[in-house]
């Protein structure tokens, strides 16, 4: 193999990394909201009291930029990693994942056993913010 064949390998690896490093924030950030998400669900979620409708709103707000920076990141593994199905087949299932996560949670209030479905998908959803952007690290 010439010396220009092994540049040119080289410059693919690179760009291959540089092109999943936006992922990979997009998804970092996105996971940091998640776990925010538990964090703010904490201040109103209080057995046989009324909730705090402020932190109410700042977690609905925070799942509406969960779910824009995932739709973002899924723009961006379609577009850029499409050599890579797993990171595009995992940000499409994160992007659904937490669409359903915010649509169960604004039923809470009318049907609160929605619950027994929104806690858990919300801790599926913190192992899915986790895996993909460390997937998308990996070259």
């Amino acid at each position: 193999m010439t010396q220009t064949e092994l540049a040119s390998r080289g410059d693919v690896r690179q760009e291959r990394l540089v092109r999943s490093r936006l992922f990979t924030v997009l998804t970092g950030l996105t996971a940091l909201l998640i776990v925010l998400q538990g964090v703010w669900a904490g201040f109103f979620i209080h057995e046989g009291r009324d909730f705090k409708q402020n932190w109410v709103d700042v977690h609905a707000r925070g799942g509406d930029i969960a779910i824009g920076l995932a739709v973002v990141a899924t723009v961006v593994a379609l577009v850029k990693l499409r050599s890579r199905p797993a990171l595009v087949a995992g940000s499409i299932a994160f992007t659904v994942l937490l669409m359903l996560e915010a649509f169960l949670g604004g039923l809470i209030g009318d049907v609160p056993a929605m619950t027994i479905v929104h806690f858990p998908l919300a801790l599926a959803l913190m192992a899915l913010a986790v895996w993909l952007p460390l997937r998308s690290a990996r070259a």
